[in-house]
């Protein structure tokens, strides 16, 4: 049996929590909240970070320094992870719900994401190009959680 299918989310160690990370990059994208409803919607719009190529942090060990904003998904908040994409394992993870086939861990093949059309690559433009007062013209639809549009 597979550590993820054995294992809870608390019972998982530093490199098997690593490896649930699919490579996606979506939660590198910005995301608006709604103060009324507290709906999140995610924007084609990337941390300045983010090696687009790669779908990849340039700095990711000193990411959370240099970008205090950064997701930084622990054991201790995964009662926030209703807003991941619903395609993120930690997402699915946390609802005791399976990793898609399309996952590494289940393919065996970090490039199956971007078959999957999962990732982010080709997608998105990096914050550095995009004024702040317009990132709600950025909002986007196919990462599974946008079911309607920012108002």
């Amino acid at each position: 049996m597979k550590f993820w299918e054995e294992k809870s989310l608390s019972e998982m160690n530093a490199e098997e929590w690593e490896s649930l990370c699919d490579g996606c990059a979506r939660c590198c994208l910005h995301k608006l909240e709604d103060d009324e409803t507290g709906k999140v919607f995610y924007t084609s719009i990337v941390c300045h970070l983010l090696d687009q190529d790669s779908c990849s942090c340039s700095d990711y060990p000193n990411r959370n320094k240099n970008v205090p904003s950064c997701v930084h998904l622990t054991i201790e908040n995964i009662d926030e992870f209703h807003w991941l994409p619903d395609t993120c394992a930690y997402r699915l993870m946390s609802e005791e719900k399976p990793l898609a086939s399309w996952h590494p861990l289940v393919s065996g093949r970090k490039g199956s994401v971007v078959e999957a059309d999962i990732s982010v690559t080709g997608k998105v433009v990096s914050e550095s190009f995009v004024h702040p007062d317009a990132f709600e013209e950025y909002v986007i639809r196919w990462v599974g959680q946008n079911e309607e549009v920012l108002e």
